[in-house]
């Protein structure tokens, strides 16, 4: 088996991605710094120049992802002077014009965001994970993410009614229409565009870490084994580390040194057990096949 590539890249990568030939990344997942966050580290862009600053480097992005590749953009609204900002809205709008294709919205939900309000709103649970593609034509493996069907198929087909049995059209004249009885003896299902993750992850040294379940998800979603992805804004490299231990090729692309050492510990640390995991599994078979050969 052709070993995995791991790159973990200093710099902005509006130069360090002109490394890079035309449509090379099969997926790019990544969370830039929000506008106005983490100053001390990144800079805190302003919310009225953020469009200006990330345009140039999507650019990038749109040459070097394949037309069969998928863009995930893991970022959210700031309020601003009492109102929300509409600086996310207007980056998707020039993105269009730049040539992407502004497919689909992803919410993340976290489901562990702890309490909290202001004086005139709540404390955001969620955050907006939009997927842009070049064409219409992008690979996508939907079988890898399906869900358990959950405890209502148990108590909602156990008496199906005569319009269970049929393709039953929606009373609001929507035009769509189900088939309930379809789903008997099913035990999965495909999933929403609404991720249920918690926000917590093992590492405490980066104040804006993915949870794992986040890349993993887009990664099973959207690529196979041996593809590459793509974080330009690898932060302590989860991405990167994720894509690995799902046997798919990686680069990410950090501006903070600090953050470059830390991703580089963890791949260590996630080779290692990738390592483990390998022997422990070919032992574990040799044990059958010695088995099988005395019987």
């Amino acid at each position: 088996m052709k070993r995995l590539e791991y790159q973990i890249k200093y710099g902005d990568c509006l130069n360090i991605l002109r490394e890079y030939p035309n449509n090379f990344f099969d997926l790019i997942i990544t969370s830039p710094p929000y506008a106005d966050s983490r100053k001390n580290t990144y800079g805190g862009i302003s919310p009225n120049k953020y469009v200006e600053w990330f345009l140039p480097r999507s650019e990038e992005l749109l040459r070097v992802l394949k037309p069969t590749g998928t863009f995930i953009l893991n970022i959210k609204e700031r309020v601003a002077s009492g109102e929300r900002h509409t600086y996310v809205i207007e980056l998707i709008l020039e993105m269009r014009k730049q040539g992407w294709l502004w497919t689909e919205e992803f919410i993340w939900h976290k489901r562990n965001c702890y309490p909290g309000k202001w004086p005139n709103r709540f404390r955001d649970a969620w955050e907006r994970c939009l997927q842009f593609n070049k064409s219409k034509k992008f690979h996508m493996y939907q079988e890898n993410v399906k869900v358990p069907m959950g405890e209502w198929a148990k108590t909602r087909l156990k008496a199906l009614g005569k319009n269970d049995v049929i393709r039953f059209n929606s009373q609001v004249g929507s035009g769509f229409g189900k088939n309930i009885a379809n789903w008997i003896g099913r035990e999965l299902a495909y999933p929403t565009n609404v991720l249920h993750l918690a926000t917590e992850t093992s590492n405490k040294n980066h104040s804006a870490t993915f949870p794992r379940a986040l890349p993993d998800w887009f990664i099973k979603l959207f690529t196979k084994e041996g593809d590459w992805i793509l974080d330009p804004f690898a932060g302590s490299g989860t991405t990167g580390e994720v894509a690995h231990q799902l046997g798919r090729n990686s680069v990410g692309i950090e501006i903070q040194m600090d953050y470059i050492k830390l991703a580089e510990e963890k791949f260590k640390e996630a080779e290692m057990l990738l390592l483990e995991q390998k022997e422990k599994y070919g032992k574990s078979n040799k044990r059958k096949h010695n088995k099988i050969h005395r019987a």
